[in-house]
């Protein structure tokens, strides 16, 4: 498996230019994704950046580094690899399909860590063509956190892989436990915050480009909104969480947290306000 050092992330007007067809490629039946590595040798954890990532999803700081943070010490790798010719597809139109996390042992502000990121499997969907991101953040010989990223290509006719399924087990009534704004610009506020830019997320002009009557929240903000209400209100030192992306929220907006919860996790959705339609589905475990 060839190891690649990332330097910098993609500009965004490269990751246009091959959504909009520019050098993008089209391929056939893909069976296989090729071996590779992308890593970030040494990446410390800034106190700054925790703090301002966590005013902006809820977090309170006596939470410490939430359990969904280190995905964002990841984005440039992901970029990277979707830009990159070992990708057979472009970044734009790719969905974010689910997410698992596995926290090993906290992480802490000043922390030196190695990021790492190399492709997974492949997966057949009824709407495309699903393959998996494996993410893992070492600190020294230490696996301190990893994340699989499940993201679909809709519109694939040909597919390898076994079907899809969710990885989300647990199933019991729920009941709201509170309501959220998202307000117009969290996605330009976010996108600042994680460099995640996707004009999806940016405003209703770039939104409509990609088909979108208008911009839309990213799936990990509101994710991490719910995670926010749920987690402990103490460092947590180990945890598994699951999620599952729906439908979108659009922007600005308002959505409900429903939840199931335990003494070590819960089982929750986050829905539209009226409680109906569900944006994500998520399991936590600690």
């Amino acid at each position: 498996m060839a190891t690649i050092e990332v330097t910098d992330t993609p500009s965004l007007a490269a990751t246009f230019f091959r959504a909009l067809g520019t050098g993008a490629k089209r391929p056939g039946l893909v069976k296989s994704l090729p071996p590779v590595e992308l890593v970030l040798p040494r990446v410390e954890l800034n106190a700054q950046h925790i703090g301002q990532y966590s005013a902006l999803c809820g977090f309170k700081l006596a939470q410490g580094v939430p359990l969904i943070y280190p995905q964002l010490l990841t984005f440039p790798l992901v970029t990277a690899y979707m830009c990159s010719p070992e990708c057979p597809w472009p970044a734009m139109g790719t969905v974010h399909l689910a997410n698992t996390i596995t926290q090993r042992s906290a992480l802490h502000a000043g922390d030196v860590v190695r990021v790492e990121m190399s492709p997974g499997q492949l997966l057949a969907h009824e709407k495309g063509q699903v393959f998996t991101l494996d993410l893992r953040i070492l600190r020294g010989d230490e696996l301190a956190w990893s994340a699989t990223q499940s993201l679909l290509r809709v519109g694939v006719k040909e597919t390898t892989g076994a079907p899809y399924a969710s990885q989300i087990v647990a199933d019991a009534p729920l009941s709201c436990q509170t309501e959220f704004g998202a307000t117009a610009d969290i996605g330009r506020r976010y996108g600042a915050v994680s460099g995640d830019r996707n004009p999806i997320h940016m405003s209703a002009l770039s939104a409509k480009l990609f088909g979108f009557k208008r911009a839309i929240a990213h799936g990990m903000w509101t994710n991490a909104r719910a995670l926010s209400c749920l987690l402990p209100s103490t460092p947590l030192e180990q945890g598994t969480l699951a999620v599952e992306f729906k439908t979108p929220l659009y922007l600005p907006g308002r959505a409900s947290l429903w939840s199931a919860r335990s003494d070590d996790g819960a089982f929750f959705e986050v829905r539209d306000a009226k409680g109906q339609k569900p944006h994500l589905r998520g399991q936590l475990s600690y």
